[in-house]
């Protein structure tokens, strides 16, 4: 019976590490149009003068703008709280609050936006184009992608490797859950979330017999050797090869 002949983890290192190349080319290629559209240098000089407004005026009213907490908590009460006054102004200002929110915004689609346009590209459509679930870093390297039972991998479970394993699980949430302890909307809850993800990756290509990362068990895949990999372009090829293994394997018994 023919076995599943899975790729070697060097081979599978050097595949992901050229397509991470790659990966983050196609990010940048695609977020420097997205911040062109949006204006997001523009917005960010806007509020950058805003912010240099607020300095000079501290600045004229004998107040260092780059005060630290520690030498703000120093300071007598009247003095703390002309810094309160300026920080109550800032915190009021439509120009700075706007600003920032629609800074914050552009920087989220962009990022987003950027990582599923390069799982697509080339996490999908190449691998759709090359076959055998190949990418260019592992058509490089002589390995492929195949159902657990050896038959070929089509597009349906391509997708469901790619965009739901790789690109959902796999980055989006992460990139979620990092964005949102950064702004301080989860916190420990983010991080523990983050934490079990990690372990959840790693115990599985430790622990499997494929050796399968999280987007492979979700689409029943196995990386393997193409050069020594026997594929099934079907079910159907796949149990006439078994059945074909059986009488031949019983016809020996009978001879002997």
């Amino acid at each position: 019976m023919n076995d599943l002949q899975k790729a070697s983890m060097w081979k599978r290192m050097s595949a992901w590490l050229f397509d991470l190349i790659l990966f983050a080319t196609v990010v940048t290629l695609v977020a420097i149009p997205i911040s062109v559209i949006f204006k997001y240098n523009e917005k960010v000089e806007v509020v950058e003068k805003v912010e240099a407004e607020y300095r000079e005026e501290m600045i004229k009213d004998g107040l260092n703008p780059d005060i630290t907490e520690q030498e703000l908590n120093s300071l007598s009460k009247e003095e703390r709280e002309k810094y309160t006054a300026v920080d109550q102004r800032r915190a009021k200002d439509d120009r700075l609050g706007i600003g920032y929110a629609m800074i914050t915004n552009i920087i989220i689609t962009m990022i987003f936006v950027s990582i599923f346009v390069a799982y697509l590209v080339l996490e999908f459509f190449v691998p759709l184009f090359l076959k055998n679930g190949q990418t260019l870093g592992k058509k490089i390297f002589g390995i492929g992608v195949v159902h657990t039972n050896l038959v070929k991998f089509g597009s349906k479970p391509l997708f469901i490797r790619s965009m739901i394993g790789k690109c959902a699980i796999e980055t989006m949430v992460p990139v979620f859950l990092v964005m949102m302890i950064l702004f301080g909307s989860l916190g420990l809850i983010g991080a523990v979330v983050l934490l079990l993800l990690l372990v959840l990756q790693i115990y599985a290509v430790a622990s499997t017999r494929t050796n399968s990362a999280i987007h492979d068990l979700v689409a029943d895949a196995a990386v393997v050797d193409l050069s020594s990999q026997m594929i099934f372009e079907s079910h159907e090829q796949l149990m006439e090869y078994k059945n074909r293994v059986h009488k031949e394997a019983a016809d020996k018994a009978e001879y002997r």
